[in-house]
């Protein structure tokens, strides 16, 4: 079999200078490179970039992957802490209104839920947009996980004595001059 240029220059595609300024151009290159260096493929480098790149993406991907399936985990532990604790207040005649992100929200509560909520030891919390009530403590935890599901937590004050209270049956009288 002939070479690829012999067959060009047989049907009278190539001629006979241009063949031999080719020639001579190839050894001038092997020549220049030193000896022990492989002619690197160029197809190979581009092979091996793009699964580099490939690699990558699918790490991003899982990486997205999990932190959206930790998001999930996460508001399924929230839903399952407030399903089991929250407060029934389907008797609530009293009113409460509480600011969530920009707007004004109001609940009906009962009157020892308004004074729980205002002595922090009820919290109001937001789940899948619709508003329950849960104890202190297990707003705390589910704070721990989401700060944002917890629309509602005032601090308890130190001098709050609340239950523990040993004056909390006496009344102050209104006409009580020091």
């Amino acid at each position: 079999m002939a070479s690829l240029q012999e067959q060009l220059l047989k049907a009278g595609l190539a001629d006979e200078k241009k063949a031999k300024a080719i020639r001579n151009e190839k050894k001038k290159q092997r020549k220049q490179q030193p000896k022990g260096t492989v002619q690197v493929n160029e197809a190979e480098v581009r092979a091996r970039q793009a699964r580099e790149e490939k690699a990558e993406r699918d790490r991003q991907l899982n990486l997205q992957r999990q932190q959206e399936a930790e998001k999930k985990a996460i508001k399924a532990q929230i839903r399952q802490l407030v399903a089991s604790n929250r407060l029934d207040r389907s008797r609530g005649e009293t009113s409460y209104q509480f600011v969530d992100g920009k707007k004004i929200k109001k609940i009906f509560v009962n009157d020892a839920m308004v004074d729980q909520l205002s002595r922090g030891r009820l919290a109001i919390i937001c789940v899948d947009d619709t508003y329950e009530i849960v104890p202190d403590k297990v707003a705390r935890k589910i704070m721990e996980r989401d700060d944002q599901a917890v629309i509602v937590l005032h601090d308890r004050k130190t001098d709050d004595q609340g239950d523990d209270d040993p004056y909390a049956g006496y009344e102050i009288p209104d006409d009580l001059m020091w």
